[in-house]
C-alpha cells in the first residue's frame, strides 16, 4: 500500500513539473538578469540589424532549432531592418556562459544598439516573436 502511495505521489509531482515546463517552453520574457546585457557585432560575428536582431543559439542535433530557424527567418524577412543571426552554442561557450544559455534553442531579441530586450528558451511561436520585436523597435 505504501508503495502505491509513493508511486502516485511521484506521478503527480512529475505531471505537475511537466505541465509547468511545457507552459514555459518557448515563452518570450524579460529577465532581470538580462538588463544591461549588450551584444556587439564582434560577439555575433555578423552585423546587427538596423532596427533589431534575433539571435538564436543552436546545437547540431537539436530538432526544435531547425523549426526556430524557420520561424525567425520568416519574421526577419517580414520586418524591415530585422536580422536573424544563428550561433552554434558549442563553438561559442564563453558567450553561452556570459548570457546564461542553458538549452537550445535559446533566442534573444536585441534592439538596434544590441541591448537584450527579450529572451526565450525553447521554440517560440511566430506571434510571440513579432510581439517581442515591438519592444525592440
Amino acid at each position: 500500500m505504501t508503495g502505491l502511495i509513493v508511486c502516485l505521489a511521484v506521478l503527480v509531482a512529475a505531471s505537475g513539473y511537466g505541465i509547468v515546463h511545457r507552459r514555459r517552453d518557448g515563452r518570450i520574457r524579460v529577465r532581470a538578469k538580462d538588463s544591461g546585457q549588450r551584444l556587439t557585432a564582434d560577439d555575433l560575428g555578423e552585423p546587427l540589424g538596423e532596427r533589431a536582431t534575433l539571435v538564436q543559439f543552436s546545437s547540431a542535433f537539436c530538432a526544435p532549432c531547425r523549426a526556430t530557424r524557420r520561424v525567425l527567418g520568416e519574421v526577419a524577412g517580414m520586418v524591415d531592418g530585422v536580422r536573424h543571426v544563428e550561433i552554434d552554442a558549442e563553438a561559442h561557450l564563453e558567450l553561452v556562459r556570459r548570457l546564461d544559455v542553458l538549452k537550445t534553442p535559446t533566442v534573444f531579441v536585441l534592439d538596434a544598439q544590441g541591448a537584450v530586450v527579450r529572451r526565450a528558451a525553447g521554440q517560440p511561436r511566430t506571434a510571440d516573436v513579432i510581439a517581442a520585436l515591438g519592444a525592440a523597435v
